[in-house]
């Protein structure tokens, strides 16, 4: 239909966005153009890992812009290669394929599954069970992977294939199990649906379903993985070991990329012109990538990163315990954590953002703490009193 132009969205409207720009970003602060700053506890939803203007991060992409962008798949491209080889040394996967997004991860991810199955002589197995409180991404398959209603309204009948069971449940997940099974997909620690780290026994008993079964284990790491919770992946915790995982976000440190690891056996079915991506990859994104992945794995960064999330856990513990009407529990890992309001949680998020300090809304009445890696005591006691001042106000 034609008509009117409607005023003011140029840009389409599909985000509700806070009435704020940013100008520039050091560390863990974004700063507007009038003077203001901001303690970014959002990280971007967890993908400014290194914090901003990261000085190692910024020189990569400017010596890469400098000399190549972007050839396509269609030749090989070094940078990629390297990074490649990397998250294999460093994970339990053969081979990676990398895309944009971490939605497009896990869609590749969906699509080898499957493939895996067809390859093996049953096509017939092409379903996949996964959980509820999920969060797989915004296409039309990993909103009908995710569970969240909200999500799919409107968007036609719900892509076929996906089985949800309650988060947990072992039970369930056993009951779920047909002859059309291909795998199985869960996030270690569900971000979107309010920072719900799974039990590890939980992790190893679908495991050894799978293996019993004959189904692949997919971990959605988009926002769990790259050292979020103190290990590189954080299924590492777990001991359990998966077929597959999609991996973007924390990734590039802002710049788009998204990759899907898997085991060679699992990948089986992946041969020429059965998937591709134009951009995922290229020169500039992978060089990202590696400048990533040359500051989390150097010594010591990590145990930081564990070191910090203890401190985050314990000073967010201390006000949750002192202001029960407005935060009912504090769960997380690393620098993963939620905490589950008693006050609206996006009243929260409101208040926080008046007292300097970005924090991200999640599913179960939850706030986020997503902080770049690299912050130390003092960021983490200037939030935590940003957050303590909101629930004093609750109180008054």
């Amino acid at each position: 239909m034609r008509g009117r132009k409607p005023v003011n969205q140029s840009v389409m409207p599909s985000y509700g966005r806070t009435d704020i720009a940013f100008e520039r970003g050091e560390g863990p602060y974004l700063y507007t153009s009038d003077g203001r700053r901001f303690l970014d506890f959002g990280a971007g939803i967890a993908v400014t890992a290194l914090g901003h203007n990261h000085p190692h991060l910024v020189k990569a992409l400017t010596d890469q812009a400098g000399s190549l962008w972007h050839t396509s798949n269609l030749y090989h491209i070094p940078q990629q290669q390297r990074l490649a080889d990397r998250l294999v040394e460093t994970s339990f996967a053969d081979t990676v394929f990398f895309c944009n997004s971490g939605a497009e991860s896990v869609e590749a991810s969906i699509k080898l599954m499957r493939k895996y199955h067809s390859a093996n002589g049953n096509p017939e197995r092409y379903r996949m069970i996964s959980f509820e409180g999920s969060f797989h991404g915004r296409t039309l398959a990993t909103i009908a992977a995710g569970a969240n209603d909200a999500h799919r309204a409107g968007f036609g009948p719900a892509v076929d294939g996906f089985d949800h069971v309650a988060f947990g449940n072992m039970n369930e997940v056993r009951n779920a199990v047909t002859a059309e099974t291909a795998g199985i997909m869960i996030e270690p620690v569900q971000g979107e649906g309010g920072i719900r780290p799974a039990d590890e026994q939980f992790l190893k008993d679908l495991r050894a379903l799978c293996d019993e079964a004959g189904l692949l284990l997919m971990f959605d790491e988009v926002q769990t993985g790259v050292g979020r919770t103190g290990r590189l992946w954080a299924h590492q915790w777990s001991g359990v070991t998966p077929d597959v995982m999609s991996s973007a976000k924390a990734l590039g440190g802002g710049f788009p990329i998204g990759a899907c690891l898997a085991t060679a056996e699992a990948a089986k079915g992946i041969v020429p012109g059965t998937h591709g991506s134009t951009f995922g990859g290229n020169p500039l994104a992978a060089a990202c990538a590696n400048a990533v992945l040359d500051v989390i794995l150097e010594d010591g960064f990590l145990d930081h990163v564990v070191e910090m999330g203890k401190r985050v856990e314990t000073e967010l513990n201390d006000v949750a315990s002192r202001y029960p009407n407005v935060i009912e529990s504090v769960r997380g890992i690393g620098m993963m954590w939620g905490m589950k309001c008693v006050v609206p949680n996006g009243q929260m998020v409101a208040k926080a953002f008046d007292h300097g300090l970005l924090t991200v809304p999640a599913g179960d009445n939850v706030v986020r703490f997503l902080p770049p890696l690299i912050v130390d005591e003092t960021h983490i006691e200037e939030a935590v009193g940003a957050i303590e001042a909101c629930a004093k106000e609750f109180e008054s």
